[in-house]
């Protein structure tokens, strides 16, 4: 049986290679290909590991992994990780393309044509979502995604309003604001007010298009990065339909995280991340724009590579790193052999697990109510007495020197910053039992 660390130094292994991991894995890929300069072949993968029970999913999942443990990382909301096979695919995809260099980037590698085979990725995503693989873009992930979408939304005329909230990411509202400079849009700016319940939520934004009559683009976030609320995005969605308010739907956390189709939220355009919560390769993301939407959002300064009748015309066009875009298909082939719903699940119950020891502390804010479908696995909290940002930053600083793990100050909230917590996959109720030892010892921290 190999260990993990074994694996990853044996780099020369021939086509065919497998790995045997406890509880989690069956021999299931090629781990990279050989000097023969084969396309990487991979055998079905299955995932084995008990979800149903908390303690041994933390076990399988676990052994997916080859992480950093000196350290509890609590920031899957930026980076996922990639999972053991996923990382052999990737590198198999990487010697294959640095092989095959330019005649596979010029399009004529003899029976892997580049554009055929990133079509898998694209039609891979596409039933991830529940889309047509014409209505999918690749990008270099969520921010660029988002940016595409946003700046080039053809529709909008001088003096429309374009609105979003505190919730939102911060370089989407760079985008939006970008809108009122280039385009002439009013911007609107709201805050959601607390607690976010799906009744509060509802009627801010019902509110806001209210008074906004020329509204014409609603930014909205699938899945805050803030502190991790999920809005009810459908009925918003709807909303804001009936207005005549186009949304672009800012999904960076919620795909590999929420289980969900583009039919469940309504919405045409949306920009997503692949790297975080599917845990495919560093810079990887997408669009989806619904076919017939596709010519309200304009080709990427002028992209004409593709034409204006395909999709991959809104998105920068250059040479981008081929082999993580070849591994997606790998990755989801993972997320489906958990489950996702099983996966959303685990996530919640981490979530919960670190949530409910610190709950009885007084003068603590959980930044979400504990309300059915308004939170996955991100959530953020205040210390007693944390106020400004530089508190957050002081308090982040002192839990990663002190503590050893890794939390995430957040600003941009109306009501002040937060810290934020996001365990991934490969955390553990260990790693979370320190976290809420810390928080406890540290809660006076500001009083």
């Amino acid at each position: 049986m190999d260990t993990r660390r074994g694996f990853l130094g044996r780099t020369g292994s021939a086509l065919g290679a497998t790995l045997s991991l406890p509880l989690a894995l069956e021999p299931s890929f090629a781990a990279s290909p050989d000097t023969s300069g084969d396309w990487p072949r991979e055998t079905s993968f299955r995932f084995t590991g008990e979800m149903a029970n908390f303690e041994a999913a933390q076990r399988a999942l676990a052994s997916l992994y080859d992480v950093e443990r000196d350290f509890a990382t609590f920031d899957a909301a930026y980076y996922g990780a990639m999972t053991l096979p996923v990382q052999a695919s990737y590198r198999a995809y990487s010697q294959w393309v640095n092989r095959n260099n330019s005649l596979f980037l010029r399009n004529a590698a003899p029976g892997h044509p580049r554009d055929t085979e990133l079509d898998c990725s694209r039609a891979a995503v596409a039933k991830l979502l529940g889309a047509r693989t014409e209505e999918i873009a690749l990008s270099g992930g969520g921010t660029e995604a988002l940016y595409a979408l946003i700046a080039n939304y053809a529709l909008l005329k001088a003096g429309d309003a374009v609105i979003y909230a505190d919730v939102d990411y911060d370089e989407m509202q760079y985008a939006c604001d970008y809108l009122e400079q280039s385009r002439g849009a009013r911007i609107v700016r709201f805050s959601l007010p607390e607690p976010h319940t799906e009744a509060n939520i509802l009627a801010a934004y019902d509110r806001i298009l209210k008074e906004t009559p020329r509204a014409k683009l609603l930014l909205l976030t699938h899945l805050s990065n803030r502190n991790g609320l999920v809005p009810p995005v459908k009925a918003i969605i709807a909303m804001a339909k009936a207005r005549d308010v186009d949304v672009i739907l800012d999904s960076a956390q919620a795909v590999g995280h929420l289980p969900f189709t583009v039919a469940d939220t309504g919405a045409d355009f949306i920009g997503f991340s692949l790297h975080k919560w599917l845990a495919a390769p560093l810079g990887t993301g997408g669009i989806y724009i619904r076919k017939e939407r596709l010519q309200d959002i304009a080709p990427w300064l002028g992209n004409r590579i593709h034409g204006p009748e395909d999709i991959r015309a809104r998105i920068p066009t250059g040479t981008v790193d081929f082999a993580a875009r070849l591994t997606i298909p790998r990755a989801i082939e993972v997320q489906d052999a958990i489950g996702l719903d099983a996966k959303y699940r685990h996530l919640v119950r981490l979530r919960d697990y670190w949530v409910e020891g610190v709950r009885d502390i007084a003068g603590l804010e959980i930044m979400l109510p504990q309300e059915t479908g308004r939170f996955g696995a991100v959530t953020g909290f205040r210390l007693p007495g944390m106020k400004g940002p530089d508190d957050a930053k002081v308090a982040a600083k002192l839990f990663l020197d002190k503590y050893r793990l890794l939390l995430v100050a957040k600003a941009g909230l109306a009501s002040g910053p937060v810290l934020r917590v996001t365990p991934a996959l490969f955390n553990d109720s260990s790693e979370l039992d320190r976290l809420v030892t810390a928080i406890r010892a540290e809660r006076r921290m500001f009083l």
